[in-house]
């Protein structure tokens, strides 16, 4: 029952991830949803599933690939804290380059802060909470379940480059070419990191309570 319930969380995450944003199947949810109602329940129909997916991976049957060891701890907790940072850097900002960008038109390449150096932060956040997760936990269903996370976080990023060149056109060429780290704006960068720090830390406190499992050796 364990692996039952493992393939059908995994099956329910991606058609979930697949079904309502088909442009015909999204187009009808909008209008007989609207655009608000559209997108709380897209957001509370993923939460839950990957809530979900979680729980059900660690009910599977415990098939170890690998001991743990203290550095898993260690690294992880380094890794979780620089994914978090870039997490809270980005997150909201102008990026034409990739999802969840906020206010496009207002990007300036001369000023791109971390888009300068990660076209897709979101998606480099996700990619290294899964290989830090994948390492700490070893067993086979957590290995499918980050590993699979972490190779469509980086396959993502292939995906949604070719899609904003041909959408973009030359503006895409001229932006990269214009495009430097810059100077951020002080008060906005120190907000971001203290919501950052936060974040990490209640993490860190929440996890045992979430999951089972503290993340600290």
């Amino acid at each position: 029952m364990g692996w039952f319930e493992f393939i059908a969380a995994f099956v329910a995450f991606f058609l979930s991830h697949s079904i309502p944003v088909r442009p015909a199947m999204r187009a009808k949810l909008v209008a007989t949803l609207g655009p608000r109602r559209f997108t709380m329940g897209y957001s509370i129909l993923s939460l839950g599933v990957l809530i979900w997916l979680i729980g059900a991976a660690s009910r599977a049957p415990y098939v170890p690939l690998w001991d743990w060891a203290l550095w898993q701890n260690l690294i992880g907790l380094a890794v979780m804290a620089f994914a978090i940072a870039l997490l809270a850097l980005s997150i909201g900002r102008p990026n034409p380059f990739s999802l969840g960008g906020a206010r496009n038109d207002m990007f300036n390449p001369e000023i791109a802060g971390i888009v300068a150096v990660f076209r897709h932060p979101l998606l480099v956040s996700l990619a290294l909470w899964a290989l830090v997760h994948m390492i700490a936990n070893g067993d086979l269903a957590h290995v499918i379940l980050f590993g699979t996370f972490g190779g469509f976080a980086l396959l993502g990023q292939k995906i949604i480059d070719r899609r904003k060149r041909r959408q973009m056109g030359a503006q895409w060429a001229d932006l990269e070419a214009r495009m430097q780290v810059g100077t951020l704006k002080p008060k906005g960068t120190v907000l971001r990191q203290i919501i950052g720090v936060l974040t990490y830390a209640g993490l860190i406190w929440l996890h045992p309570m979430l999951f089972g499992v503290s993340p600290l050796p």
